[in-house]
Order: C-alpha cells, then structure tokens, then sequence
C-alpha cells in the first residue's frame, strides 16, 4: 500500500498492525512511501516527538542528480554545503550546525545501519542512487536516544526498498555530457524477498577537469516476517568512484573563468571505495516482546590528491590523503508493550573503528605533481576508537490526549592511537556521558497537536591525533555537552493541509571546531544555537500539491574558552546561513503529465569565527520538472535546474598562510538539463 500523499507516516504503536495515518506525532512526509509487511518492533522515530520530515519514493526515484545528498535540498530546513570536488561532493546539515567538515552533527544511517565515517562526515551517503531510497526521514533536535556518536543536532535516515516484485530501470543524459543508468530489481515470493540495485554515472563536469565515474551494486535479502515470530536478513553495498577535482577558485579567478580549472590542479582527484555488510535479525518473543539485532560491517578507502590554494610558498595545502577505516558494529533493541497505554523499548549498541590516515605534503608545482615522492609525511596514524551505549526510553498515554515519553542514554568511548613518530597515546576519558531527554505531545483535536522536548546530545574529537588523543603533554578534556529544547505546534489549518510551527534552541559547553584530516582543532566556548521553522503542506482539489518552508536559524558563541586573544564572544559560528527556505508545486495536468517546481534559497554566512573575512554563500536557485507517463511501463522526464541561470558559489576560508588567508571558492553548476527514461515492469 502507499500513503495518500502529505500524510504524517507510521501510527502510534511499533506493534500495531501496520498503517499510516494522521496521528499524535509531529512528523510530516511529502510524496508516498512503500509500506510492505516486514515491519520492524523497535520504536520509530516519530514517535520521538519532535520535528521529523519525509521525503517519499514519488520525489526521488526519477531525479537526476550527481549525488544524493542533493536530495535533501528539497526538504525544509536543510543546509546543502556544496563544495563539487569530485568524490568530495558536499554533505548536508541542519539546526544551525554547518557542513565545513569541522562539526559534523548529524547522524547519518542507511536502513537503520550507521553510515558516517570517523569523522563524522556523510560520505557514505554517496554509496545509494536515487531508484533504490523509498524514502529519506529527518529527525531534528536532541531527544532522540537511538543514537549517540555523531547525534548532536538530530539524524537522517536513508531507506532503500524493501520486498515487493518490480523490475524498475531508468536512464538519463543531461548538461556536461551526464550519462547515468539504474537498474532496480524486486522479487518476493513465500516469505522470501530479494532486492538488488546497480547504478552507474559518468559526467565530464561542469567545470574543466572535472570528470567523474561511479559504480553502486546492492543486495538484500530477507525471509520471514515479524507477523509470523521472525524474520532474518543480509544486506550488502559496494561502492566505486574515481573524480577529478577542479580545485577551489580565488576571487579573481571566479569573476573571470567560473567553469575553468587552473593548472595548478591538473593532478587532482580522488579514489574512493566504500563498502557496508548488515545481518538483521526481528525475533517476536510474545505478543508483548521484540527483539531486534544488527550486526554490520563499513569500510572507507580514500586517496585524495588536492591543491587548495595558488600560493607557491611552502607545502601546506597541497596534500594527498589516504584513509583506511573500518566499523564493525551491534545493534540490539528489545521492546515490550504490557498495556495499550505502555510500550518501553531498550537499546545497546557497540562499534569497534579501527583507522588509518595518511597524509603527505608536496612542493608547489603547476600542476602540482604527486607522482614524485613528497615534500614530507605529516600523518602516517593508526588509531582504534570504540563506543558502547545504551538507552531506555518509554511511551505513556495516561489519557487519550496525551503522550509522553521519557528516555535516559549513556556512552563510553575508549581507543589507542600509534602515531608516526612511534608516539602512542589513549583516547580521552570522557567517563559515562549520561544523556536525559523529556518529549510530551497533548492532542487539541483530531488535527492539532502541541509537542514540547527536551534532550542532551554530546560531542567528542575525532581523528587519530591530539587532543583526541592523551598523547604526551596533552591535557585532558571533557566531553561537550549539546542541551536541546523544542515547542512545537502541528495542526491542520483547512482540509488538505498540514502544517507546522517550532520554535528551538541548543547550547553547547566546551564546542569544539574539530578538523581531522588536517590535524585542526579550535575551541569555541559555549555556543547558542536557536531558531524557528514554519512549515505548510497543501492538496488544492485533486490536482494541485504545494508545500513551502522557511527556517530562521542563528548560531553564536556565548562564552569564549580559548585562551586570551581575540575574543570569539557574540561572533557567529562560521559557515552558518542565517534564513533557509524551499517551495515546491506539483501539478497532475492530465493522467500521464505531471509538472513541478521546486524553489530553494539560503542566505550568507561568515567564513569563520572571527567574522571579519566577510559573508558569503547565498543563494537562490529554481527547478522545473516534468514526467510524461506514455503507458503504465515507460515514462519520460525532463529536469530544468537552475533555469534561471543563478550564479552562486560555495566559499570557504584558505588559513594556510593566516598573512594571505582569504575566500576560496567552488561555482555551482548553471542552468542544466536532463532527461530520463524510466521503465516499470
């Protein structure tokens, strides 16, 4: 079955029959999600209590785009750091944390299986092409106690499908010679269910030297059922990439060549391999009781070589990084409904990173020339980083119009650095970081729903050197603690409506602006995260569907912590826009031809703590679509990105020489298009 478009997904109780329906949580989806019958026991994110959205299959399967974090754009609130390096694409982010890389807040899962890297970045979302996600859900603020490790601001989930008998293939071919072919097949038949992807794209890029190749292959399979007291599964991903990367463009250069790539980056690109193996395992003890496990497997490989800055003095910036990472991992959770009013879920987790990291600097050159042996070898670290967490969160209804759910998690982290010069250290001790969190939602009406939160996130450093590491003379610290709250108001304005108004704040003690692969670490005191988000979904008859956002956010540092020196107190935490906002309209013209429009726009940002180096980065780009359904099997679209030709830029700050520091800049692409064709068997 699928959701009629634009209502809130999954119902109150994890072991209720299946459905989706409006109901006391304060999620929102746009588009339909698949929904078959191998649901799972473990409670849901909308049943967190806070501002969860979803994006369903009928606004992804048939977009074109280079990566799928660009997917995200559509949803409210979201910031995409689009910084097109080739494998180093962007990433996305959300409650007033940016994507520089140096505070990645944002868990990242694919199919509930942890997928970020050490550093918490989101490469792994890279691994999934647009035809395999049934839906992509978003849960914001710091009351969610699944996770820990990389939940600060909240956490995005990417679903790939699950079950069915389909055969669904799809090729496109747009702007800069984009070539892109997916094949997804289903096949469910007596319990047993079969899923598999291939996905392979080719572009010459937008800019010179600026070609790019990749390669996805995916399986699941699954047998039983909840239903029938247990259901078992494997699930398995490789991922291949080689890029060029056109390098970042000064000002001058920018204004003058935007789609040009200077010789200084003619060596440039990346080599990335990812790979992600799941074992699941649904148990129904009792009608009351469900035990769930996952046993996973990741593993990053990266060999970067990057130019970052046109000065000829010295070998900072350019570098070749490699990474070597892999995550083995434990996910249990078990849940018990005693009574209609009561469901307690507990949950353990454990993940064993073992890492490597490599980094080797090289003289000036044009082009820069990483085939002869390096300048030096800064990094050359081994390191393992471990984390086990537990939580216990219950959901209470004393009465019909209310809902509360208290929930407690703990972490503890422990690992052992070697680095290069045979210098050996230990983790931090960051001891047990307990994590209280407090939801309740009372219900006004049918339609109208009031939800409050409260929670605690934490951050710890990552990377294999100090300070993430007590090696010799390094003092100890604590772990920062993220303390969040939330008031929201979920409510039907008129029929065929949906909409939402919250209002939130989080601070920080102890922030830290964390940097692994360049060994960067900057402490920012206290810091005062806060804003509003308004959002409107609409059916207009039969035909028309609207939806539109905007997010005010602001961040800031309260207190300062460094030592004495220029004061950071009151400046705002870099690369973080003040205002977010997206519109989009799909028109159902006749029974085959669909059209849309989807708008985004986001304003500057400062480019670094200090706020003196100006603002950048403001944007506002329109897209239109069309599909044209010529029998029920085949269909054809045509995508029109940035039609009207927006000239923006992604900037960030070049610190390598502080004498010479200034913006750097990476053009995002202009007008394109694309068109696909798409078959359903």
């Amino acid at each position: 079955m699928k959701t009629p478009t634009l209502l809130a997904a999954l119902a109150a109780a994890p072991l209720a029959p299946d459905a989706l329906a409006q109901s006391a949580d304060a999620a929102l989806t746009l588009g339909k999600v698949d929904v078959h019958q191998h649901r799972e026991g473990a409670l849901s994110a909308h049943q967190v209590l806070t501002s969860v959205d979803v994006l369903g299959a009928d606004q992804i399967e048939d977009r074109t785009v280079s990566h799928s974090w660009e997917l995200l754009g559509q949803m409210p609130g979201i910031q995409l750091t689009e910084t097109r390096q080739g494998a180093e694409s962007g990433k996305v982010s959300f409650r007033a944390f940016n994507g520089e890389g140096y505070l990645n807040a944002i868990k990242t899962l694919i199919d509930g299986i942890p997928s970020n890297v050490n550093s918490g970045n989101q490469r792994f979302i890279d691994m999934l092409f647009p035809l395999e996600i049934s839906y992509i859900e978003v849960m914001r603020g710091t009351n969610d106690p699944r996770y820990g490790l990389h939940n600060i601001g909240g956490n995005v989930n990417f679903g790939t499908r699950q079950g069915g008998s389909y055969t669904d293939a799809r090729l496109a071919y747009g702007s800069y010679n984009t070539r892109d072919a997916q094949l997804a097949v289903g096949r469910e038949l007596n319990g047993f269910a079969q899923n598999y992807f291939i996905g392979t794209q080719a572009s010459d890029g937008y800019r010179e030297h600026d070609t790019s190749r990749k390669y996805s292959l995916g399986g699941k399979w699954f047998y039983g059922s909840l239903d029938d007291g247990l259901r078992v599964g494997l699930t398995a991903r490789a991922y291949h990439h080689e890029a060029d990367e056109p390098g970042f463009m000064t000002a001058e250069e920018l204004r003058t060549h935007r789609r040009g790539s200077d010789l200084r980056n003619a060596h440039d690109g990346d080599d990335r391999d990812m790979r992600q193996f799941a074992a699941h395992l649904d148990l129904k003890l009792s009608d009351a009781l469900v035990l769930g496990t996952r046993l996973y497997y990741n593993r990053y490989q990266d060999d970067r070589r990057v130019t970052f800055s046109d000065l000829p003095t010295g070998n900072l910036p350019r570098q070749r990084r490699l990474w070597d990472e892999r995550q083995a991992g434990l996910l249990t959770t078990l849940t018990w409904q005693p009574a209609a009013t009561l469901t307690v879920e507990g949950g353990l987790n454990y993940e064993q990173q073992d890492n490597g990291y490599i980094r080797e600097r090289y003289a000036y050159a044009e082009p820069t020339d990483f085939t002869r042996p390096p300048a030096r070898v800064q990094n050359d670290d081994r390191h393992s980083f471990d984390n086990v967490g537990a939580y216990l969160q219950a959901i209470y209804q004393p009465a019909a119009a209310w809902k509360i759910v208290p929930a407690y998690r703990v972490d503890r982290f422990n690992g052992r650095t070697r680095l290069m010069d045979g210098t050996r250290g230990r983790l931090q001790d960051y001891g047990t970081i307990g994590q209280p969190k407090l939801s309740v939602i009372h219900s006004l009406g049918d339609t109208t729903h009031v939800y409050a939160n409260w929670g605690r996130t934490f951050q710890v450093l990552t990377g294999a050197t100090a300070p993430a590491y007590l090696t010799p003379g390094q003092t100890p610290m604590r772990p920062s603690t993220n303390t969040g709250m939330e008031l929201g108001l979920k409510f039907q304005p008129f029929d065929g409506a949906q909409a939402r108004l919250a209002i939130w704040q989080q601070d920080a003690e102890n922030e830290v602006s964390n940097m692994p692969a360049t060994g960067t670490t900057v402490t920012l005191g206290k810091t005062r995260r806060r804003g509003v988000d308004a959002q409107l979904s609409l059916q207009v008859g039969d035909d028309w569907t609207v939806w539109a956002s905007h997010a005010y956010q602001e961040a800031k540092i309260t207190r300062d912590n460094r030592a004495p020196g220029v004061s950071l107190q009151g400046r705002e935490v870099a690369a973080t826009p003040r205002h977010i906002s997206n519109l989009g309209v799909d028109y159902q013209a006749s029974q085959a031809l669909r059209l849309g429009l989807q708008a985004r726009a986001q304003g500057d940002y400062y480019l670094e703590e200090r706020n003196v180096a100006g603002r950048f980065g403001g944007f506002a780009v329109l897209d239109l679509t069309a599909a044209y359904r010529i029998n029920p099997r085949w269909s054809v679209d045509l995508q029109l990105k940035n039609v009207t030709g927006r000239e923006y830029a992604y900037a960030w700050y070049d610190s390598f020489f502080w004498d010479s520091a200034r913006p750097m800049f990476s053009p995002a692409p202009g007008r394109t298009v694309f068109v696909g064709l798409s078959m359903k068997l």
